[in-house]
């Protein structure tokens, strides 16, 4: 049991620990535990002088620290706290002075959803020296906040989500319910963040972009839902000639070291592998997988489930469903079919798209002829290559539909 830890949910907790050692526990039903009075103790320099006594809110505030961990223990939610809402029949029956060694037993009655009771008593031996009831109640919504944390009082958090220590969260940040921030990150400028975020520790979120051109205008980063970052993720916020958004969906996984430059529009349900980056205006479409080490030029797009494989460097756009890898320059290695089934797509989906990549790079026409011959052929109508017809179409860099040569096929396995 880590008890300073469970201590620091208590709301209110006068600010030290006023149990020092537990003895007897039985898991969300009783608590036994010891408090020794030292005259070193802060509050004994006023009360009174040369007669120093332990107040007796004092000693309701110790049986109300001992409470709160059980009632932390039944309620099994890790940032929820516990408030005292009220004490009944309190009663006090002797001084406690320096030197005493208070003896804390208590037993958590009913409980309801979020209230419940403890019957606490205090001892000195066998000598009971104050009693009463406890009325406590759980609250799910305040975010747990670590005090090593540097928060800006401007700054929302949401409920339920937990700030690790040496976070430096800035005034303009909007993070959401459920989240959960790691040591040592850094969110700033106008970021916000959805809910159920993990972000690990030293990550560093909403910072200003990494481009000569940017003055200092206001811009923003907007962060879907259920996303995680590693250690040491960057994102960077937009620019002003870029849109003046950074765009991240939902569900996406950033492993360590991932760069995201500004202006990027990244989907959903996407993988960057450790070290990938972004050049600024990249876009990426829903359920692209970008592999370590992997580099995208700026300006460049990824397709739907692409595939960017290790160390890769794209400068053009890379083709969707398809498996684009290497680094001079990028190819393309046909559709990816291995990662489609694993994505559910029926092998009828996955047929019509292997034979629109015939057309586009074993037909022996041109990019324009093979596009007018994928849209001629009644056998290719699925949504799938309708889109990758207008991927290539609407394409503004080209895009990447050079084949490899016969040596890196034999060296390439499937994804």
């Amino acid at each position: 049991m880590n008890l300073p830890a469970l201590l620091d949910r208590v709301s209110y907790r006068y600010p030290s620990q006023l149990i020092d050692v537990i003895e007897a526990h039985d898991a969300g039903s009783r608590l036994v535990a010891f408090k020794n009075v030292s005259v070193s103790e802060e509050y004994f320099q006023g009360h009174f002088p040369r007669t120093p006594l332990m107040p007796a809110v004092l000693m309701v505030e110790a049986l109300t620290q001992a409470a709160a961990v059980l009632m932390l223990e039944r309620a099994a939610q890790p940032h929820a706290r516990v408030w005292l809402r009220g004490v009944n029949n309190a009663k006090f029956r002797r001084q406690v002075v320096p030197g005493d060694r208070l003896r804390l037993e208590v037993r958590l009655g009913r409980c309801r959803a979020r209230l419940g009771r403890a019957q606490a008593t205090a001892f000195l031996g066998e000598q009971i020296v104050a009693e009463a009831e406890l009325l406590l109640a759980i609250d799910n919504s305040a975010p747990l906040i670590d005090p090593r944390a540097s928060v800006h009082p401007n700054a929302v958090i949401g409920a339920g989500t937990i700030v690790g220590p040496h976070c430096s969260i800035g005034a303009d940040v909007r993070i959401g319910r459920d989240c959960r921030i790691g040591a040592s990150v850094v969110i700033d400028g106008v970021t916000t963040i959805g809910d159920g975020t993990q972000i690990y520790p030293m990550a560093s979120i909403g910072l200003a972009p990494q481009d000569l051109k940017y003055r200092g205008e206001p811009t923003r980063l907007v962060i879907g839902r259920r996303n995680i970052f590693r250690e040491f993720v960057t994102i960077n916020r937009g620019t002003e000639g870029g849109g003046g958004e950074t765009i991240i969906g939902d569900d996406n996984l950033f492993m360590a070291y991932v760069h995201v430059a500004h202006d990027c529009h990244v989907g959903s349900q996407t993988i960057f592998g450790p070290h990938a980056t972004l050049g600024g205006h990249v876009a990426v479409d829903d359920h692209a997988n970008i592999s370590a080490g992997s580099a995208v030029h700026q300006f460049c797009r990824i397709g739907r489930h692409g595939f960017v494989g290790g160390y890769s460097v794209v400068t053009k756009d890379a083709l969707p469903f398809g498996r684009t890898i290497g680094s001079r320059p990028a190819r393309i290695f046909g559709v990816n079919t291995i990662g489609l089934a694993r994505r559910g797509f029926t092998p009828d989906t996955i047929n019509q798209l292997r034979q629109a990549y015939r057309y586009l790079l074993q037909s022996k026409l041109n990019t324009s002829r093979a596009l007018a011959q994928i849209e001629q052929d009644p056998l290719l109508a699925a949504p799938e290559v309708q889109y990758l017809v207008e991927f290539i179409r609407s394409s503004v860099r080209g895009v990447i539909l050079r084949r490899p040569t016969r040596r890196a096929e034999e060296v390439v396995v499937d994804e």
